[in-house]
């Protein structure tokens, strides 16, 4: 299950690009863009060790020059020289100026807070200045502390070939040699793809298993596109090393191999010699540091979006809405759900916007619209989870503008009320996932809201039920409300599932 949210209220002057692209005229990525951070002599925060940097990515909006998270790497600890692992991928647009900030941090602690964190310094440039660059390599100084040098930052920019394999591997190791002097060795190995220009990008980074010279890893997926960028035969460089808690990793020695040879499986031709280049200089009677043998090795296909609906996956679409007091009383200007004869109220552009373009995908153009957080006739019982059409044992609705119509026929027969709880609407579509998991069906739950979710565990609950479902749920804020809360749900509900 995927989890998307927006906020349509703060955007309803980028709404009208919804309307108004032309899939002719409209901007398509070049390329997708893979970014590699590397750090050189990053400032020290840290008193008794070294910094545990972290690079956190913004890109800068075309029209509104507003910067934006885009994603940040895994924190690296106790170094000022860090090889980041995660990556940035990025449409590439030739024709336009990307802008890109990279802000490096020393996380303290886990939070995700970064005001809570020491600033490292930043660096500006455009995609363009890294893709442009000789060998689409940059560095360049970090800056944004005064009268501090606060290191480099080095940028490697390759282009993402389509292949849309993943790889699942799993390795072990004999005889590694011993590093630490009162224990085995605590190995890992870290793998590196080779570039066009002879040099090389960390790809992947083991796990290390403790005390032992005969390590067996866990097994690890990876795209093929990240090992060798498709290209079969491209090197792929091993580096096996002795974990050290200061950091300072003893190297142990490293071998060679390619997708090629590792999609042979396990057989002789996958038992490598891991080989100390220094110590067969040094040792007449040197042979090996050890071997690494490949246990297995598998190949699992990574299908898009549109390969599920050219094999005839079909796409459900449900909308819940939020009738709770504080959307305002309807009969006023001043409330989200106004009827204004003139203009679309913000529920009503919300569920345009997102619902005309999921309908293409719908066959049969029905779908279930629900309400909740409403006091319901005769009775005035409360319902988080009832049909906009008043038809509980048919509550769809033929298109977005059946959904209108139930939508402004509900206003006038409930009762705006509380609170606002999202469980019920997200257990009700996760049912119908449920039954449904052979591939031929999806389920989108669009949820449509003014503010705060009051039903933040049981909602957290139910999502991670439901992690494993073919569902997604896209949250749409309306108002001038904080909704802090969908992205602390995002947050949460990701790191669980």
């Amino acid at each position: 299950m995927e989890m998307m949210e927006g906020d349509v209220m703060d955007k309803l002057d980028d709404m009208s690009s919804v309307y108004d692209f032309d899939p002719f005229t409209g901007n398509i990525p070049a390329t997708k863009v893979e970014i590699t951070v590397s750090c050189r002599n990053l400032l020290d925060k840290d008193t008794f060790s070294k910094s545990d940097p972290l690079c956190v990515l913004y890109t800068q909006g075309v029209e509104t020059k507003q910067w934006r998270e885009f994603g940040r790497t895994e924190v690296i600890d106790n170094t000022l020289n860090p090889d980041f692992v995660r990556k940035y991928i990025l449409d590439y647009f030739f024709e336009e100026k990307q802008n890109l900030r990279f802000d490096l941090y020393d996380m303290d602690s886990k939070s995700p807070d970064l005001s809570k964190h020491d600033f490292l310094g930043q660096m500006f440039c455009t995609l363009g200045e890294i893709v442009g660059s000789p060998a689409s390599r940059l560095e360049k100084p970090l800056g944004g502390i005064p009268g501090k040098k606060c290191g480099a930052i080095i940028l490697s920019a390759e282009e993402l070939s389509n292949c849309r394999d993943s790889a699942l591997m799993q390795f072990c190791a004999n005889k590694l040699d011993k590093k630490d002097f009162f224990g085995k060795s605590d190995p890992f190995m870290v793998f590196y793809r080779s570039n066009e220009d002879g040099t090389f990008t960390i790809c992947h980074k083991t796990e290390v298993v403790k005390n032992t010279l005969n390590p067996v890893w866990q097994p690890f997926t990876i795209p093929v596109r990240a090992l060798c960028n498709g290209d079969y035969d491209r090197t792929i460089k091993v580096e096996v090393y002795d974990w050290d808690r200061d950091g300072s990793h003893d190297f142990i020695g490293d071998f060679t191999t390619s997708y090629r040879e590792l999609a042979r499986g396990q057989s002789q031709f996958n038992v490598y010699e891991v080989i100390n280049t220094k110590k067969k200089m040094k040792k007449k009677k040197y042979v090996n540091s050890g071997t690494v043998t490949l246990l297995s090795f598998s190949v699992e296909s990574e299908f898009t979006f549109l390969d599920y609906i050219k094999g005839g996956t079909q796409i459900n679409f449900t909308v819940a809405i939020d009738f709770t007091a504080s959307n305002g009383n309807p009969s006023q200007s001043t409330s989200l759900h106004y009827m204004n004869p003139y203009q679309l109220n913000a529920y009503a552009m919300a569920l345009k916007a997102v619902g005309e373009i999921i309908q293409d995908y719908d066959s049969d153009k029905m779908f279930p619209a629900l309400g909740f957080g409403a006091k319901l006739p005769p009775d005035g019982r409360v319902s988080h989870e009832f049909p906009l059409n008043g038809n509980i044992e048919n509550p769809y609705c033929n298109g977005i503008e059946g959904i209108l119509e139930a939508y402004h026929q509900s206003l006038k027969t409930v009762q705006l009320y509380g609170p606002t709880n999202f469980a019920p609407v997200v257990n009700h579509v996760a049912r119908y996932a449920a039954a449904v998991q052979d591939g031929s069906q999806y389920f989108v739950l669009l949820i449509i809201t003014d503010g705060v979710i009051s039903d933040m565990a049981q909602t957290k609950e139910a999502i991670v039920n439901g992690a494993k479902l073919p569902m997604s749920i896209i949250i749409v804020g309306v108002g001038q409300a904080e909704f802090d809360g969908t992205q602390t749900l995002h947050f949460s509900t990701t790191a669980r599932s």
